[in-house]
């Protein structure tokens, strides 16, 4: 068994390992062993593999599982003490493992953590996808340091102290195999988006902490897939935003919750149509007639849940509502959070 196991899915992405793949391999040489696992690509994928990065392990996958079950299937046959989820449009530095492994290797109470995500094509930007580390309102509403909604800071080492924080980013998320599984890995049920939010509060709820460790650094491209405009990405962000908050908020506060989602979706809603963004209104339409219809299969998910929930969770979502924080007081920045 390896110690680390770096295990990057794919679908069609011949360019982006092209691209990517090289920093990947150099950079990670000694400390961890490179997996591709091929998500049923249509193109000359597992050729190119085959001709251009022969050392490269291929798990090929028979069709496009998507995210959370392409990473499922993929991680039931890699055996290592730790994982990486790393997207194929990251740009890894110099021995940008070696800080996340002595940090977890010191922590046993540590499930989960991540680098610090700059943008590659802004490199001295914070990354939409992670930043330097991830929170979440009580209302569902996901943001990081260095991000809240599409205000990304500039890098100034204002963040580069480690901190535990609530989520960590599918785009390169460092995890213990032990821990994925125990915790029952990505919900496949989302398909994309939301789901490593999502696996971390299962942890968090089951007492495991994630942390965010900028002393490594890499370089994303974001939106590679989907770009954020795009309906399709709104549908699928509102929608499992909603199934993840089913599933995890306590007995206590979930029909508020639920209440004011509805308000605020369909706030959301009006705002897309203001802008002459109709698909995008009728995305979240949608998703939220999707949420309804899937719910009753999230109800076992959802009593687990809340049994396995210890009583001091590792951290919680955050109190306050970041909508009103960043709308109505102009807080843009984490740091005027506090």
């Amino acid at each position: 068994m390896c110690k680390v196991a770096i295990v990057i899915l794919t679908w069609n992405g011949r360019e982006m390992l092209r691209s990517f793949l090289p920093s990947v391999l150099k950079c990670s040489e000694g400390e961890g062993v490179v997996y591709v696992a091929d998500n049923g690509s249509e193109d000359d994928t597992l050729s190119m593999l085959a001709a251009d990065f022969p050392t490269v392990k291929v798990i090929s996958l028979k069709r496009n599982y998507g995210f959370a079950e392409g990473y499922n299937r993929a991680l039931e046959q890699v055996e290592a003490e730790y994982v990486v989820l790393l997207n194929s449009d990251v740009e890894v530095s110099e021995h940008w493992l070696t800080p996340l492994v002595s940090f977890m290797d010191a922590h046993s109470e540590v499930a989960a953590c991540q680098p610090k995500i700059r943008s590659y094509h802004h490199r001295g930007s914070f990354e939409y996808a992670g930043a330097a580390g991830g929170f979440i309102d009580r209302f569902g509403y996901p943001f990081c340091r260095g991000r809240i909604f599409n205000t990304l800071e500039q890098d100034q080492g204002q963040y580069d102290e480690p901190l535990q924080v609530f989520w960590a980013t599918g785009a390169a998320l460092f995890i213990r195999l032990k821990d994925y599984r125990e915790a029952g890995g990505l919900d496949a049920r989302f398909f994309a988006h939301m789901e490593e939010i999502d696996l971390c509060w299962r942890l968090n709820a089951r007492g495991r902490q994630v942390w965010c460790l900028p002393q490594s650094v890499v370089y994303h491209v974001g939106a590679a897939t989907l770009k954020r405009e795009n309906p399709k990405k709104t549908f699928l962000n509102f929608r499992n935003n909603l199934l993840m908050l089913y599933k995890n908020t306590s007995d206590n506060e979930l029909y508020r919750v639920m209440y004011w989602r509805c308000f605020l979706d369909y706030l959301a809603a009006l705002s897309f149509i203001l802008k002459g963004r109709f698909s995008n209104a009728k995305a979240i339409w949608q998703a939220r007639r999707a949420y309804h219809r899937m719910r009753p299969d999230f109800f076992i998910s959802r009593n687990m849940n809340m049994v396995s929930a210890v009583l001091e969770p590792a951290l919680k979502p955050w109190s306050q509502s970041i909508l009103k924080t960043y709308y109505m007081q102009a807080k843009r920045k984490f740091s005027d959070l506090c």
